[in-house]
């Protein structure tokens, strides 16, 4: 609050804190709607640069950046005037997108006890992850919460590599090792990746790689070489497109080296560099940590349920809160006051970022009840989706298990939604929005949770 303005004595909510329930949180989200103040970033050397920075800033012409994982990130290549974000969501999903994600730090875990730390910090089972190999893991801390989603990679018998998401990990891991004294090495390595993703991806990859990339399966990976440095390929990526990742090694020193052959094959083929494509990873489902979950959401309030095991004999983080939390869902209880729901929502079409959680709103009450986390326009839907928290208790009605299955179909439940006013029918007035299914888009390569509903679904045929 400033000092110009009073403390307010009239019941009314505080702006930073409108009527929506999230008593279950300690730090409650910031639901003010300021919008965008139009702020300029500071570059400094507090935070890092990434070894692409040049090539994305400098070179190509990024002219918008956010901090992720303490390292600057392009998130806009294309200027607005010449069609912003839905021209690099066009090459995306039509052409071939290169994305620097030197972001997505690589937090390597080696050593004889490897293995067992692992198992003792994420939710699946490590021993299930072949070497050259890799899986989306969770990592939750004592209370349920997630603290990291990220890309586990298995280089070799006794490493892994952990390509974070948007929250400090490394200090976690070291810190839970401390305390349990595992024989391991745990720390940052100078691997940084690039992603190619869109319908011509493999092609790129084909020219850049070679032939056997073909034969790299999903979540597998392949050692390779591009201009005599060591790259470590996977077919993994943040799109629900075709796509794959190239780790550079040593990419302090390697970077222009495999960076600019990468895009040149990209241009070829009529691709270019974008930022990376949320519209698309919306569409498929794909969450986003700090935005849809963070330390204080469980697994079962975002859909991923499947994340954790119904029954492991695996002592990992978190487990005795999640069995506890499993159990209370079995009985027909909700252990958190808001869960993850899709929205196709109307209104003018949402073609950028949202610099609020724009408020949801029970059209029976008019009043406040939820928030909006990750919206955008869908060309190939033409309508607005989005994913959004909304009450667990409205949810009751479906015909339906209490924990993932309301992502798996359209439902008659109907929230408002309020919209800026550039995107909104009527100014000031909210728009009308319905739980949908999610994905909104089917994915090229399904998650494990789509491939069990698209296998639940083939058997009931």
């Amino acid at each position: 609050m400033s000092e110009n303005e009073p403390p307010r004595t009239d019941g009314a909510e505080h702006p930073n804190h409108p009527n929506v329930d999230q008593s279950d949180r300690t730090v409650p989200r910031n639901l003010r709607q300021s919008g965008d103040p139009g702020i300029e970033m500071l570059v400094s050397t507090r935070v890092r640069k990434s070894p692409f920075f040049h090539k994305s800033f400098d070179e190509e012409g990024a002219w918008r950046a956010t901090v992720y994982n303490r390292l600057y990130h392009p998130r806009g290549l294309v200027e607005p005037e010449d069609g912003g974000a839905m021209a690099e969501y066009d090459a995306l999903v039509n052409r071939v997108t290169l994305w620097d994600v030197a972001v997505e730090r690589q937090i390597r875990v080696a050593g004889p006890d490897a293995e067992a730390f692992v198992n003792r910090v994420i939710t699946r089972d490590a021993t299930e992850i072949e070497t050259m190999h890799g899986k989306y893991v969770i990592l939750c801390n004592e209370d349920g919460g997630i603290l990291n989603d990220p890309v586990l990679l298995r280089p070799g018998d006794d490493e892994f590599w952990f390509s974070i998401s948007d929250s400090t990990l490394m200090q976690w891991l070291q810190g839970v090792n401390v305390g349990e004294d595992y024989d391991v090495e745990i720390d940052e390595i100078d691997v940084a990746p690039m992603q190619i993703q869109g319908p011509l991806s493999e092609d790129v990859m084909v020219e850049v790689v070679g032939e056997e990339v073909s034969e790299v399966p999903y979540y597998g990976l392949m050692e390779a070489e591009v201009d005599g440095c060591d790259v470590l390929v996977s077919q993994t990526g943040f799109s629900g497109e075709k796509g794959f990742e190239i780790y550079v090694k040593d990419v302090m020193e390697n970077a222009e080296a495999v960076w600019d052959p990468v895009l040149e094959t990209v241009k070829d083929h009529g691709g270019m560099q974008i930022a990376p494509g949320h519209h698309r990873r919306i569409a498929a489902g794909i969450l986003s940590w700090g935005q849809d979950m963070d330390h204080e959401t469980s697994p079962f309030q975002v859909n991923l349920g499947y994340q954790v095991p119904d029954d492991t004999d695996v002592d990992y983080i978190g487990k005795e809160e999640l069995e506890r939390q499993q159990e209370q869902i079995e009985n027909g209880e909700y252990p958190f006051t808001h869960k993850l729901i899709g929205l196709k929502m109307a209104g003018e079409p949402i073609r950028d970022y949202a610099p609020d959680f724009w408020l949801v709103s029970d059209p029976e009450t008019g009043e406040e009840c939820g928030y909006v986390t990750s919206p955008w326009y869908s060309p190939e839907l033409d309508t607005n989706i989005a994913l959004a928290h909304v009450p667990a208790e409205k949810l009751r009605d479906l015909d339906a298990p209490l924990d993932d299955s309301i992502y798996d179909a359209d439902a008659d439940i109907e929230f408002e939604v309020h919209l800026p006013d550039e995107y909104a029918e009527e100014p000031g007035e909210p728009v009308y929005a319905t739980v949908s299914e999610v994905p909104f888009q089917e994915s090229v390569n399904p998650s494990a949770r789509e491939q069990a509903k698209l296998n639940a679904s083939r058997a009931d045929e």
